[in-house]
């Protein structure tokens, strides 16, 4: 049977540092030259998610911004790729306008990621610009409004916040039929959470099905710790929370493996991959 494993970054495959731990890199190395068909579901860019997987032999397309797109780390190009239609666009740039006034947009135009912001006033905003870019080199480009965009391919919106902040927006936003939105805690700023948004039809489920199609798989098994994980695990055959994973998450797992920070991803696939 073919199976595929795919795994979350933040809170499931990676430590506290938000990197992979020589183990878990060593371990995973040593499977996929056996044969395991490794893979990663994440929200992160590509700007990111290529420094953070720098050490492991990725074999299988990963899924970028909870399903935005579907990206070939050996060949350098995006193989699928939603983007937020007209109507979606218009309803998401006017709630932000409405209600947050900050945040990044995201376009892939030619293969090309490119970000956009219209600030940094908030902490959050600010750390998260000067992290990606001290880390990863990522480039953001400032506007001085989000409509500057509209003639680009919009394929995705991120902001970070208190939830109190972000709720009114999300309460317009879900209503949306042209747009999928997440909504869920940022686990490195206690009492942050992101809200996020992309075209309907991307989501980790759709793209992780997209996947298993296209490469023929005959299972999906994943890990994950939080609620735009959820998606995945109803793609999946198996689903495995981490024990650092929020309880809504755990309820839908076909088990509890061991936290993060003690490599619950990679000894499961020591003990379970053949």
């Amino acid at each position: 049977m073919k199976t595929l494993y795919i795994s979350d970054l933040d809170g499931t495959l990676l430590n506290s540092e938000a990197e992979v731990s020589e183990y878990t890199v060593r371990v995973l190395n040593t499977l996929i030259e056996k044969g395991l068909c490794f893979s990663s579901a994440t929200a992160r860019t590509l700007a990111s998610v290529e420094y953070i997987l720098k050490n492991v032999k990725i074999n299988i397309p990963i899924i970028l911004m909870n399903g935005v797109a579907i990206y070939d780390m050996n060949n350098k190009k995006y193989t699928r790729i939603f983007g937020i239609n007209r109507n979606g666009v218009n309803t998401l740039l006017g709630v932000i306008k409405k209600h947050i006034n900050m945040g990044f947009l995201y376009c892939i135009d030619d293969n090309i990621l490119s970000t956009y912001y219209e600030n940094t006033d908030s902490p959050a905003a600010a750390a998260f610009v000067e992290e990606r870019q001290r880390k990863y080199n990522k480039k953001f480009t400032k506007v001085d409004t989000f409509t500057q965009c509209t003639d680009k391919n919009i394929v995705f919106y991120s902001v970070d916040g208190k939830k109190e902040e972000l709720d009114a927006a999300y309460g317009e936003l879900i209503k949306c039929k042209d747009l999928h939105i997440e909504y869920y805690r940022d686990m490195y700023n206690e009492g942050h959470w992101y809200l996020e948004a992309s075209a309907a039809e991307a989501s980790k489920k759709q793209a992780v099905l997209s996947l298993k199609e296209q490469l023929k798989f005959d299972k999906i098994v994943s890990f994950g710790d939080n609620l735009n994980d959820i998606p995945m695990f109803e793609a999946s055959d198996e689903c495995y929370a981490m024990e650092n994973a929020m309880n809504e998450v755990k309820e839908k797992a076909t088990a509890v493996i061991a936290s993060n920070l003690d490599n619950g991803v990679a000894d499961f696939l020591l003990k379970n991959f053949s």
